[in-house]
Protein backbone atom coordinates (compact mmCIF):
# COMPACT_ATOMS: atom_id res chain seq x y z
CA UNK A 1 0.00 0.00 0.00
CA UNK A 2 1.64 3.51 -0.85
CA UNK A 3 0.69 6.96 0.36
CA UNK A 4 0.26 9.92 -1.70
CA UNK A 5 0.71 13.67 -1.07
CA UNK A 6 -2.83 13.48 0.98
CA UNK A 7 -2.28 11.98 4.40
CA UNK A 8 -5.57 9.83 4.19
CA UNK A 9 -5.15 8.70 0.48
CA UNK A 10 -4.12 5.13 -0.05
CA UNK A 11 -3.83 2.87 -3.08
CA UNK A 12 -4.06 -0.76 -2.75
CA UNK A 13 -0.87 -2.69 -3.43
CA UNK A 14 -0.70 -5.46 -6.72
CA UNK A 15 0.09 -7.99 -4.08
CA UNK A 16 -3.84 -7.54 -2.52
CA UNK A 17 -4.97 -8.08 -6.39
CA UNK A 18 -2.69 -11.70 -6.46
CA UNK A 19 -3.69 -12.73 -3.51
CA UNK A 20 -7.63 -12.46 -4.65
CA UNK A 21 -7.48 -14.26 -7.81
CA UNK A 22 -5.21 -17.15 -5.94
CA UNK A 23 -8.08 -17.58 -3.79
CA UNK A 24 -10.41 -17.09 -6.51
CA UNK A 25 -8.58 -17.98 -10.26
CA UNK A 26 -12.22 -18.34 -11.76
CA UNK A 27 -13.43 -14.89 -11.55
CA UNK A 28 -12.59 -13.41 -14.77
CA UNK A 29 -15.36 -10.65 -15.11
CA UNK A 30 -14.68 -7.81 -13.01
CA UNK A 31 -16.17 -4.02 -12.41
CA UNK A 32 -14.31 -1.46 -11.74
CA UNK A 33 -16.27 1.31 -9.98
CA UNK A 34 -15.83 4.89 -9.65
CA UNK A 35 -18.35 6.71 -7.71
CA UNK A 36 -19.05 10.55 -9.46
CA UNK A 37 -20.74 13.63 -8.06
CA UNK A 38 -24.09 12.18 -7.79
CA UNK A 39 -23.36 9.20 -5.86
CA UNK A 40 -23.60 6.81 -9.46
CA UNK A 41 -21.49 3.94 -9.81
CA UNK A 42 -19.46 4.13 -13.55
CA UNK A 43 -16.61 2.48 -14.81
CA UNK A 44 -15.78 -0.49 -16.74
CA UNK A 45 -15.79 -4.28 -16.93
CA UNK A 46 -12.39 -6.13 -17.09
CA UNK A 47 -10.42 -9.89 -17.23
CA UNK A 48 -8.25 -10.84 -14.50
CA UNK A 49 -5.23 -10.12 -16.14
CA UNK A 50 -6.33 -6.27 -16.71
CA UNK A 51 -7.07 -5.75 -12.99
CA UNK A 52 -3.67 -6.72 -12.13
CA UNK A 53 -2.40 -4.33 -14.33
CA UNK A 54 -4.92 -1.85 -12.92
CA UNK A 55 -2.95 -2.43 -9.74
CA UNK A 56 0.18 -2.45 -10.92
CA UNK A 57 0.07 1.08 -12.60
CA UNK A 58 -3.56 2.20 -12.78
CA UNK A 59 -6.02 2.85 -15.48
CA UNK A 60 -6.30 5.76 -17.72
CA UNK A 61 -10.20 7.35 -17.80
CA UNK A 62 -11.08 10.87 -19.40
CA UNK A 63 -11.37 13.36 -16.85
CA UNK A 64 -14.54 14.26 -18.05
CA UNK A 65 -16.04 11.54 -15.60
CA UNK A 66 -15.50 13.76 -12.57
CA UNK A 67 -18.60 16.05 -13.67
CA UNK A 68 -20.98 14.36 -15.28
CA UNK A 69 -24.44 15.00 -14.34
CA UNK A 70 -27.05 12.55 -12.88
CA UNK A 71 -27.88 11.10 -16.13
CA UNK A 72 -24.49 10.34 -17.05
CA UNK A 73 -24.14 13.43 -19.56
CA UNK A 74 -21.05 15.86 -19.90
CA UNK A 75 -21.93 19.09 -18.24
CA UNK A 76 -19.14 20.82 -21.20
CA UNK A 77 -19.76 24.19 -19.23
CA UNK A 78 -17.35 23.54 -16.52
CA UNK A 79 -14.73 23.58 -19.09
CA UNK A 80 -13.47 20.46 -18.15
CA UNK A 81 -14.50 18.56 -21.62
CA UNK A 82 -13.09 19.95 -24.58
CA UNK A 83 -10.70 22.56 -23.34
CA UNK A 84 -8.20 20.09 -22.24
CA UNK A 85 -9.29 17.44 -24.94
CA UNK A 86 -11.16 15.37 -22.23
CA UNK A 87 -7.70 14.11 -21.41
CA UNK A 88 -6.83 10.80 -18.92
CA UNK A 89 -6.27 10.86 -15.32
CA UNK A 90 -5.66 7.69 -13.43
CA UNK A 91 -8.18 5.27 -11.70
CA UNK A 92 -6.55 3.48 -8.85
CA UNK A 93 -7.96 1.08 -6.40
CA UNK A 94 -8.67 1.38 -2.88
CA UNK A 95 -7.14 -1.06 -0.44
CA UNK A 96 -10.43 -3.88 0.93
CA UNK A 97 -12.73 -3.36 -1.99
CA UNK A 98 -11.82 -6.40 -4.34
CA UNK A 99 -14.71 -8.59 -3.41
CA UNK A 100 -17.25 -11.55 -5.23
CA UNK A 101 -20.38 -9.97 -6.46
CA UNK A 102 -22.60 -12.93 -5.58
CA UNK A 103 -25.23 -12.16 -7.93
CA UNK A 104 -23.19 -12.26 -10.72
CA UNK A 105 -22.50 -15.63 -10.84
CA UNK A 106 -19.08 -17.34 -9.45
CA UNK A 107 -16.78 -15.62 -12.14
CA UNK A 108 -18.02 -12.01 -11.16
CA UNK A 109 -16.43 -9.56 -8.97
CA UNK A 110 -15.30 -5.59 -8.48
CA UNK A 111 -13.03 -3.02 -7.19
CA UNK A 112 -13.44 0.51 -6.25
CA UNK A 113 -11.18 3.12 -7.19
CA UNK A 114 -9.73 6.56 -6.92
CA UNK A 115 -9.25 9.09 -9.19
CA UNK A 116 -5.73 10.85 -9.39
CA UNK A 117 -3.94 12.98 -11.94
CA UNK A 118 -1.20 11.31 -13.56
CA UNK A 119 1.35 13.05 -11.07
CA UNK A 120 0.06 11.00 -8.31
CA UNK A 121 -1.58 13.98 -6.77
CA UNK A 122 -5.21 13.04 -6.23
CA UNK A 123 -7.85 14.44 -7.92
CA UNK A 124 -9.69 17.57 -6.20
CA UNK A 125 -13.55 16.69 -8.02
CA UNK A 126 -13.11 13.13 -6.81
CA UNK A 127 -15.63 12.85 -3.78
CA UNK A 128 -13.58 10.80 -2.04
CA UNK A 129 -10.61 13.04 -2.25
CA UNK A 130 -12.71 15.54 -1.27
CA UNK A 131 -13.73 13.98 1.94
CA UNK A 132 -10.62 12.36 2.32
CA UNK A 133 -9.39 15.95 2.95
CA UNK A 134 -11.72 16.81 5.64
CA UNK A 135 -10.51 13.52 7.21
CA UNK A 136 -6.82 15.55 7.69
CA UNK A 137 -8.62 18.31 9.28
CA UNK A 138 -9.56 16.02 12.23
CA UNK A 139 -6.00 13.94 11.77
CA UNK A 140 -4.08 17.10 12.09
CA UNK A 141 -5.97 17.33 15.50
CA UNK A 142 -5.26 14.11 16.74
CA UNK A 143 -8.71 13.32 16.11
CA UNK A 144 -10.73 10.18 14.19
CA UNK A 145 -14.24 10.33 13.27
CA UNK A 146 -16.07 7.04 14.06
CA UNK A 147 -18.90 6.76 11.16
CA UNK A 148 -21.98 5.00 10.20
CA UNK A 149 -23.98 5.07 7.26
CA UNK A 150 -27.90 4.23 7.59
CA UNK A 151 -30.33 3.68 4.46
CA UNK A 152 -33.62 3.41 3.77
CA UNK A 153 -34.92 2.44 0.08
CA UNK A 154 -37.98 1.07 -1.39
CA UNK A 155 -38.91 -1.94 -2.91
CA UNK A 156 -40.85 -1.41 -5.81
CA UNK A 157 -42.59 -3.49 -8.67
CA UNK A 158 -40.73 -3.10 -11.71
CA UNK A 159 -44.23 -3.23 -13.85
CA UNK A 160 -46.00 0.11 -13.81
CA UNK A 161 -49.79 1.22 -13.20
CA UNK A 162 -51.40 1.59 -16.19
CA UNK A 163 -51.20 5.36 -16.08
CA UNK A 164 -47.70 4.75 -15.34
CA UNK A 165 -47.05 5.35 -11.91
CA UNK A 166 -44.71 3.29 -9.53
CA UNK A 167 -46.32 1.07 -6.75
CA UNK A 168 -44.64 -1.42 -4.16
CA UNK A 169 -43.60 -4.40 -4.83
CA UNK A 170 -45.54 -7.35 -4.04
CA UNK A 171 -43.74 -10.26 -1.57
CA UNK A 172 -43.53 -13.71 -2.95
CA UNK A 173 -46.52 -13.05 -5.57
CA UNK A 174 -48.96 -11.74 -2.88
CA UNK A 175 -50.83 -8.65 -2.48
CA UNK A 176 -49.24 -5.35 -3.04
CA UNK A 177 -48.72 -3.97 0.29
CA UNK A 178 -50.66 -0.75 1.56
CA UNK A 179 -50.24 -0.41 5.32
CA UNK A 180 -47.81 1.63 7.00
CA UNK A 181 -46.36 -0.99 9.57
CA UNK A 182 -44.03 -0.26 10.95
CA UNK A 183 -41.73 -2.26 12.21
CA UNK A 184 -44.12 -4.96 11.13
CA UNK A 185 -42.37 -8.61 11.24
CA UNK A 186 -44.68 -9.70 9.08
CA UNK A 187 -43.72 -7.69 6.36
CA UNK A 188 -39.13 -8.68 6.58
CA UNK A 189 -41.35 -12.25 6.66
CA UNK A 190 -42.68 -11.37 3.15
CA UNK A 191 -39.29 -10.55 1.68
CA UNK A 192 -37.15 -13.14 3.79
CA UNK A 193 -35.86 -14.94 0.32
CA UNK A 194 -34.54 -10.89 -0.85
CA UNK A 195 -33.25 -10.50 3.04
CA UNK A 196 -31.81 -13.74 3.04
CA UNK A 197 -29.58 -12.79 -0.09
CA UNK A 198 -28.86 -9.48 1.18
CA UNK A 199 -27.62 -10.58 4.23
CA UNK A 200 -25.57 -13.34 2.38
CA UNK A 201 -23.78 -11.17 -0.08
CA UNK A 202 -22.71 -8.60 2.82
CA UNK A 203 -21.02 -11.05 4.44
CA UNK A 204 -18.81 -12.36 1.10
CA UNK A 205 -18.32 -8.18 0.70
CA UNK A 206 -17.12 -8.07 4.05
CA UNK A 207 -19.67 -5.14 4.63
CA UNK A 208 -20.84 -5.05 8.35
CA UNK A 209 -24.52 -5.25 8.04
CA UNK A 210 -26.82 -5.28 11.04
CA UNK A 211 -30.73 -5.15 11.66
CA UNK A 212 -33.31 -5.01 9.53
CA UNK A 213 -36.46 -3.17 10.12
CA UNK A 214 -39.73 -2.36 8.06
CA UNK A 215 -40.11 1.57 7.46
CA UNK A 216 -42.88 3.97 7.64
CA UNK A 217 -44.43 2.83 4.18
CA UNK A 218 -45.28 0.28 1.99
CA UNK A 219 -42.37 -1.57 0.86
CA UNK A 220 -39.97 0.71 2.76
CA UNK A 221 -36.99 -0.78 5.10
CA UNK A 222 -33.86 0.08 6.28
CA UNK A 223 -30.98 -1.67 7.43
CA UNK A 224 -27.98 -0.54 9.57
CA UNK A 225 -24.49 -0.97 9.09
CA UNK A 226 -21.41 -0.94 11.71
CA UNK A 227 -19.80 2.03 12.94
CA UNK A 228 -16.21 2.17 11.77
CA UNK A 229 -13.12 4.89 12.93
CA UNK A 230 -12.87 4.88 9.29
CA UNK A 231 -15.02 7.99 7.62
CA UNK A 232 -13.65 6.70 3.72
CA UNK A 233 -14.37 2.89 4.68
CA UNK A 234 -17.96 3.91 5.73
CA UNK A 235 -18.77 5.77 3.14
CA UNK A 236 -17.13 3.13 0.50
CA UNK A 237 -19.71 0.34 3.11
CA UNK A 238 -22.57 2.28 1.99
CA UNK A 239 -21.67 2.70 -1.81
CA UNK A 240 -21.18 -0.96 -2.02
CA UNK A 241 -23.92 -1.64 -0.06
CA UNK A 242 -26.57 0.51 -2.03
CA UNK A 243 -25.45 -1.31 -5.39
CA UNK A 244 -25.63 -4.86 -3.64
CA UNK A 245 -29.26 -3.70 -2.87
CA UNK A 246 -30.03 -3.02 -5.80
CA UNK A 247 -28.53 -5.97 -8.17
CA UNK A 248 -30.06 -8.41 -5.23
CA UNK A 249 -33.83 -6.83 -5.72
CA UNK A 250 -33.48 -7.29 -9.75
CA UNK A 251 -32.37 -10.71 -9.04
CA UNK A 252 -35.81 -11.86 -7.23
CA UNK A 253 -37.64 -9.17 -9.52
CA UNK A 254 -38.13 -6.39 -7.65
CA UNK A 255 -36.56 -3.10 -8.11
CA UNK A 256 -35.34 -1.31 -5.25
CA UNK A 257 -34.63 2.53 -4.92
CA UNK A 258 -32.50 4.94 -2.66
CA UNK A 259 -34.96 8.17 -4.22
CA UNK A 260 -35.48 10.65 -1.54
CA UNK A 261 -38.98 10.69 -2.59
CA UNK A 262 -40.56 8.07 -4.76
CA UNK A 263 -44.21 8.82 -3.49
CA UNK A 264 -46.06 11.66 -2.40
CA UNK A 265 -48.56 10.85 0.04
CA UNK A 266 -45.88 8.39 2.22
CA UNK A 267 -42.72 9.10 3.69
CA UNK A 268 -39.08 9.64 2.36
CA UNK A 269 -36.07 7.63 2.39
CA UNK A 270 -33.53 9.11 4.60
CA UNK A 271 -29.60 8.60 5.00
CA UNK A 272 -28.90 9.23 8.32
CA UNK A 273 -24.96 9.91 9.86
CA UNK A 274 -24.44 8.31 13.26
CA UNK A 275 -21.10 10.06 14.00
CA UNK A 276 -18.47 10.12 17.27
CA UNK A 277 -15.14 10.99 17.34
CA UNK A 278 -11.82 9.59 18.82
CA UNK A 279 -9.15 10.99 20.11
CA UNK A 280 -5.55 10.12 20.05
CA UNK A 281 -5.85 7.15 22.59
CA UNK A 282 -8.88 6.04 20.67
CA UNK A 283 -11.41 7.16 23.57
CA UNK A 284 -14.56 9.44 22.35
CA UNK A 285 -14.46 12.51 23.02
CA UNK A 286 -18.32 12.69 23.22
CA UNK A 287 -19.27 10.00 25.64
CA UNK A 288 -20.47 11.08 29.26
CA UNK A 289 -22.61 10.35 32.01
CA UNK A 290 -24.99 13.16 31.12
CA UNK A 291 -27.54 11.86 28.25
CA UNK A 292 -26.71 15.40 26.25
CA UNK A 293 -22.74 14.80 25.84
CA UNK A 294 -19.67 16.81 26.62
CA UNK A 295 -19.30 20.14 25.75
CA UNK A 296 -17.04 18.74 22.59
CA UNK A 297 -20.72 17.29 21.30
CA UNK A 298 -22.32 20.38 22.01
CA UNK A 299 -19.77 22.67 19.71
CA UNK A 300 -19.26 19.49 17.35
CA UNK A 301 -23.89 20.25 16.96
CA UNK A 302 -23.21 23.49 17.11
CA UNK A 303 -21.26 23.81 13.96
CA UNK A 304 -23.87 21.38 12.17
CA UNK A 305 -26.21 23.47 13.05
CA UNK A 306 -24.54 26.53 12.20
CA UNK A 307 -23.22 25.20 8.18
CA UNK A 308 -26.27 22.56 7.92
CA UNK A 309 -27.93 25.54 4.88
CA UNK A 310 -24.04 25.94 3.27
CA UNK A 311 -23.85 21.70 2.81
CA UNK A 312 -27.50 21.37 2.01
CA UNK A 313 -26.87 21.28 -1.54
CA UNK A 314 -25.07 17.70 -0.76
CA UNK A 315 -27.79 16.98 1.87
CA UNK A 316 -30.50 17.31 -1.06
CA UNK A 317 -28.53 17.10 -4.11
CA UNK A 318 -31.74 16.41 -6.52
CA UNK A 319 -35.21 18.25 -7.45
CA UNK A 320 -36.54 15.32 -5.74
CA UNK A 321 -34.78 15.33 -2.72
CA UNK A 322 -36.76 18.05 -1.86
CA UNK A 323 -40.48 16.74 -1.37
CA UNK A 324 -38.88 14.79 1.33
CA UNK A 325 -38.91 17.38 3.60
CA UNK A 326 -42.43 18.10 5.06
CA UNK A 327 -43.53 18.37 8.92
CA UNK A 328 -44.32 15.41 10.98
CA UNK A 329 -42.71 12.88 8.67
CA UNK A 330 -39.61 11.93 10.12
CA UNK A 331 -37.80 14.17 7.99
CA UNK A 332 -36.13 17.39 9.50
CA UNK A 333 -37.32 20.81 9.11
CA UNK A 334 -35.29 23.19 10.95
CA UNK A 335 -31.90 22.89 12.45
CA UNK A 336 -32.71 21.28 15.34
CA UNK A 337 -31.03 19.20 18.08
CA UNK A 338 -32.25 17.28 20.85
CA UNK A 339 -31.65 13.85 23.17
CA UNK A 340 -33.38 10.60 22.21
CA UNK A 341 -35.99 12.52 19.64
CA UNK A 342 -36.35 11.49 16.02
CA UNK A 343 -38.61 15.33 15.22
CA UNK A 344 -35.06 16.97 15.38
CA UNK A 345 -32.19 17.42 12.52
CA UNK A 346 -29.39 16.17 15.17
CA UNK A 347 -30.59 13.26 17.48
CA UNK A 348 -28.34 12.45 20.26
CA UNK A 349 -29.45 8.84 20.83
CA UNK A 350 -30.25 7.13 24.04
CA UNK A 351 -27.54 5.11 25.32
CA UNK A 352 -24.63 4.29 27.39
CA UNK A 353 -21.94 6.47 27.69
CA UNK A 354 -19.68 5.06 25.58
CA UNK A 355 -22.00 5.10 22.80
CA UNK A 356 -22.47 8.98 23.28
CA UNK A 357 -22.97 10.11 19.47
CA UNK A 358 -25.08 12.42 17.71
CA UNK A 359 -27.18 11.00 14.54
CA UNK A 360 -27.32 13.50 11.37
CA UNK A 361 -30.80 13.16 10.28
CA UNK A 362 -31.22 15.95 7.34
CA UNK A 363 -29.43 14.01 4.51
CA UNK A 364 -31.62 11.95 1.89
CA UNK A 365 -30.82 8.32 0.88
CA UNK A 366 -30.14 10.45 -2.66
CA UNK A 367 -26.79 12.11 -1.62
CA UNK A 368 -23.55 10.80 -2.41
CA UNK A 369 -22.36 9.14 0.99
CA UNK A 370 -18.69 10.86 0.23
CA UNK A 371 -19.91 14.73 -0.59
CA UNK A 372 -22.36 14.53 2.52
CA UNK A 373 -20.22 13.14 4.92
CA UNK A 374 -17.44 15.81 3.98
CA UNK A 375 -20.25 18.08 4.70
CA UNK A 376 -21.16 16.79 8.09
CA UNK A 377 -17.82 16.60 9.28
CA UNK A 378 -17.01 19.90 8.04
CA UNK A 379 -19.49 21.55 10.43
CA UNK A 380 -18.72 19.67 13.37
CA UNK A 381 -15.14 20.21 13.14
CA UNK A 382 -15.51 24.53 12.38
CA UNK A 383 -17.74 24.01 15.37
CA UNK A 384 -15.51 22.51 17.83
CA UNK A 385 -12.57 24.10 16.51
CA UNK A 386 -15.12 27.90 17.57
CA UNK A 387 -16.93 26.52 20.49
CA UNK A 388 -20.33 27.07 18.75
CA UNK A 389 -23.42 26.82 21.10
CA UNK A 390 -26.11 25.21 19.76
CA UNK A 391 -28.31 26.15 21.80
CA UNK A 392 -31.17 24.21 24.46
CA UNK A 393 -32.07 20.96 23.61
CA UNK A 394 -35.78 20.74 21.86
CA UNK A 395 -37.87 18.82 24.08
CA UNK A 396 -40.94 17.89 22.14
CA UNK A 397 -41.83 18.21 19.22
CA UNK A 398 -39.22 19.56 16.81
CA UNK A 399 -41.25 20.28 14.25
CA UNK A 400 -42.71 23.12 15.82
CA UNK A 401 -39.45 25.15 16.12
CA UNK A 402 -38.54 27.12 13.18
CA UNK A 403 -34.86 28.07 13.69
CA UNK A 404 -33.70 31.49 13.07
CA UNK A 405 -33.65 32.37 9.84
CA UNK A 406 -29.82 32.24 9.48
CA UNK A 407 -29.75 28.89 10.10
CA UNK A 408 -32.70 27.50 8.66
CA UNK A 409 -32.00 25.54 5.51
CA UNK A 410 -32.67 26.35 1.86
CA UNK A 411 -36.56 25.49 1.29
CA UNK A 412 -35.83 24.60 -2.43
CA UNK A 413 -32.37 22.92 -5.06
CA UNK A 414 -32.25 26.41 -6.60
CA UNK A 415 -31.85 28.61 -3.27
CA UNK A 416 -29.37 25.84 -1.70
CA UNK A 417 -26.94 25.48 -5.06
CA UNK A 418 -26.93 29.17 -4.43
CA UNK A 419 -25.80 29.03 -0.99
CA UNK A 420 -23.63 26.31 -1.38
CA UNK A 421 -21.84 28.23 -4.00
CA UNK A 422 -21.17 31.30 -1.45
CA UNK A 423 -20.35 29.49 1.18
CA UNK A 424 -16.56 30.26 2.39
CA UNK A 425 -16.62 27.31 5.00
CA UNK A 426 -17.42 25.00 2.12
CA UNK A 427 -14.67 26.23 0.16
CA UNK A 428 -12.73 26.13 2.86
CA UNK A 429 -13.07 22.28 4.14
CA UNK A 430 -13.50 21.17 0.44
CA UNK A 431 -12.08 22.92 -1.83
CA UNK A 432 -12.65 25.85 -4.47
CA UNK A 433 -12.69 24.47 -7.35
CA UNK A 434 -14.93 21.49 -6.39
CA UNK A 435 -17.32 23.38 -5.17
CA UNK A 436 -17.41 25.73 -8.16
CA UNK A 437 -17.89 22.47 -10.68
CA UNK A 438 -20.33 20.89 -8.15
CA UNK A 439 -22.75 24.00 -8.68
CA UNK A 440 -21.92 24.07 -12.55
CA UNK A 441 -22.92 20.42 -12.76
CA UNK A 442 -26.16 20.97 -10.82
CA UNK A 443 -27.23 24.44 -11.85
CA UNK A 444 -27.15 22.61 -15.77
CA UNK A 445 -29.15 19.50 -14.08
CA UNK A 446 -31.71 22.64 -12.98
CA UNK A 447 -31.73 24.14 -16.26
CA UNK A 448 -32.41 20.78 -17.99
CA UNK A 449 -34.91 19.93 -15.48
CA UNK A 450 -37.10 22.55 -15.80
CA UNK A 451 -37.15 22.76 -19.35
CA UNK A 452 -39.32 19.72 -19.12
CA UNK A 453 -43.11 19.82 -19.09
CA UNK A 454 -44.44 17.26 -16.76
CA UNK A 455 -47.89 15.77 -16.52
CA UNK A 456 -48.54 18.16 -13.60
CA UNK A 457 -48.46 21.08 -16.18
CA UNK A 458 -51.25 19.78 -17.98
CA UNK A 459 -53.86 18.73 -14.92
CA UNK A 460 -53.27 22.29 -13.39
CA UNK A 461 -52.90 25.13 -16.50
CA UNK A 462 -53.90 23.48 -19.98
CA UNK A 463 -57.40 24.69 -19.46
CA UNK A 464 -57.19 27.19 -16.37
CA UNK A 465 -54.39 29.19 -17.68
Amino acid sequence: MTRTARSSATVAGVEEAKAFFAANPEVDSIELIYTDFGGVPRGKRLRQHEVIAVYENGRMFPGSITVVDIRGQDTVETGLVWEDGDADRSMKPIPGTLVKTPWGGERAAQFLVDFYELDGTPHDLDPRHVLGRVIDRYAEDGLTPVLAVELEFYLLSPRRSREGAIRPARPNGGRTPTGVEVYGLRELDDFRPFFDDLYAATDVQGLPLESAISEFAPGQFELTLRHKPDALRACDDGIMYKRLVKAIAQRHGVEATFMAKPFAEQAGSGMHIHVSVNDADGKNIFASDAPEGTDALRHAIGGMIGTIGDGFALFAPHANSFRRFRANSYAPVAPTWGVNNRTVSFRVPAGPPSSRHVEHRACGADANPYLAVAAILAGMHYGMKNALDPGPAVIGNGYDRDGSADDKPPSNWFAAVDRFHGSALMRDYLGDRFVDMFTTVKRVEQDNYFAQVPPIDYEWYLRNA
